[in-house]
């Protein structure tokens, strides 16, 4: 296993021992200066942020999964849409491909700042092209060296957030793309599992973004799924802080769910 951290790179990657890779889009802080300029106050906090996914799920890192993560904030632009920007959930309410909004509707940028196609153009090759060949490169990489690769997509969100879903969300939101993206297997494995002391449900609001339907290829042995947390599991979400109690019982949970990839990727290599 090795990390690697290159200064010019927008992301960070660690090399692991199981044919197994996390993705983070939403994790990364970092906000280019001439970015934050732009930004308005409230924008600044980063609140929409998939908060402190690193430091939960680093058992699994350190269990020997690969990891990718972005450095820079999705509202820099969002590593999870198609550098198109169709909407992948048509007939409701999302965010674009470079926000402009936050998930409380409030604005990202000052009056008039907003970026023009030009600087999204830029956006994408700077930081979304460079993360989405590394994704790429890494399950070929990973494939090649094991027969079989599973891309996980690790995301988390305010456990109410009135503009994207009504009440409160489930605990754990597992999105296949309605079962294409991964075996039905590997599906079954976790989609009738409730784990103690939390609800789940999959293919609900939330069926897994571009990165999940872009590189699940069953068919080839490369399966990837996402699992959208609700951060009420793991921090105090008023004050975006890390709750240490509440993660620890949320990562018994998390283990459990990754001793049932690895029994579904011992499986699948037995036969």
């Amino acid at each position: 296993m090795g990390a690697f951290n290159v200064q010019n790179h927008p992301f960070d990657i660690i090399f692991g021992s199981k044919p197994i890779l996390i993705s983070m889009p939403h994790n990364g802080i970092l906000v280019p200066d001439d970015i934050l300029l732009k930004m308005t106050d409230s924008a600044k906090l980063l609140v929409d942020t998939d908060w402190y996914l690193d430091k939960l799920y680093q058992f699994a890192v350190d269990q020997g999964c690969y990891l990718i993560k972005p450095k820079y904030n999705r509202y820099v632009i969002d590593l999870n849409r198609s550098k198109h920007d169709e909407n992948l959930y048509p007939g409701q309410d999302t965010t674009e491909l470079c926000p402009t909004t936050q998930f409380s509707k409030r604005k990202i940028y000052l009056d008039g700042y907003e970026p023009k196609q030009k600087e999204i153009e830029q956006r994408v090759e700077q930081y979304w092209q460079p993360y989405h060949e590394q994704i790429a490169l890494t399950l070929a990489q990973i494939k090649d060296k094991f027969g079989i690769a599973l891309l996980f997509e690790a995301h988390s969100i305010k456990s109410e957030v009135p503009r994207f879903f009504e009440g409160q969300l489930p605990d754990f939101n597992f999105g296949t793309y309605n079962g294409k993206s991964c075996s039905e297997l590997l599906e079954q494995s976790f989609s009738g599992w409730e784990p103690e002391g939390y609800s789940a449900v999959t293919n609900g609001r939330f069926k897994g973004g571009y990165i999940t339907r872009a590189y699940g290829n069953p068919r080839k042995n490369i399966h990837s799924l996402q699992l959208e947390l609700s951060q009420a599991t793991y921090m105090n979400e008023d004050k975006l802080e890390f709750d240490q109690g509440k993660a620890n019982r949320v990562t018994l949970a998390l283990q459990e769910m990754f001793e049932k990839f690895e029994q579904f990727i011992n499986n699948e290599k037995q036969h």
